[in-house]
């Protein structure tokens, strides 16, 4: 079920890549609201799903929580090539396929954790994860397309980067199989550090830079999804 679900994952990159050549105008002007969208839906999950089935295992998770904000910060702004902020950027190539593969790998281990704890947070995780690499997958792209990448290389570039998040949850299957409670309340932790990393430092911010006033209430409406998902999940 998980390499399924990392699958449906990993697609949404692709589905990014193949919006941004077909209707590259429409991409541009619109991947910010997909963006503030999938930062409620992160802030929602960590606040409401991961935090609390960690405090449910162990009280003593807030300092998982810091560690996986501080995780994910070093991985974005000190190994990976960072899609958001890089905007000029010329230098696109075998660093950034080893950055961004890597970020797919850290996606893939995600969703694994999420499956080990319950199928629910499973689920959840993994539809924060596709959020959050549809409009990676539409801004990579139009950066390529922009620095005059190929339709064919930017295809192979998504490709490439997208199939190593199911490798992730492959891999996260072997690490975290039979894993202590403990543990798994410290990966769910870090989980929600991440999230709110990526939610609040990563994915908010681009707010300031959509004229759009439609755009914070995105936000707002990924949070309401989720909490809705939640529910009808929590509910069969």
């Amino acid at each position: 079920m998980e390499i399924i679900y990392s699958l449906i994952a990993a697609s949404a990159s692709m589905i990014g890549a193949v919006v941004v050549l077909t209707f590259h105008k429409w991409s541009e002007k619109n991947s910010l609201l997909i963006i503030n969208f999938a930062a409620g839906v992160m802030l929602t999950l960590a606040f409401t799903h991961l935090i609390p089935e960690s405090l449910n295992i162990n009280s003593k998770i807030m300092i998982y929580v810091l560690l996986g904000f501080l995780a994910m910060f070093f991985l974005q702004f000190v190994v990976l090539f960072h899609p958001y902020h890089d905007d000029d950027s010329k230098h696109i190539g075998i660093t950034s396929i080893i950055g961004l593969s890597l970020h797919s790998i850290t996606d893939g281990l995600i969703i694994a954790v999420g499956f080990e704890a319950n199928t629910s947070i499973g689920i959840l995780t993994t539809i924060a994860i596709l959020l959050h690499k549809l409009p990676d997958g539409i801004t990579i792209s139009g950066i390529l397309l922009h620095n005059g990448a190929s339709k064919r290389k930017i295809f192979n570039f998504s490709f490439l980067t997208a199939c190593f998040t199911p490798i992730g949850t492959l891999l996260g299957m072997f690490l975290f199989k039979n894993i202590s409670t403990a543990v798994l309340s410290a990966l769910l932790s870090a989980t929600a550090g991440s999230f709110i990393f990526l939610s609040a430092s990563d994915l908010i911010p681009e707010t300031h830079k959509c004229k759009d006033r439609f755009a914070p209430f995105m936000l707002f409406a990924g949070v309401i999804v989720i909490l809705i998902v939640e529910q009808i999940i929590n509910h069969r």
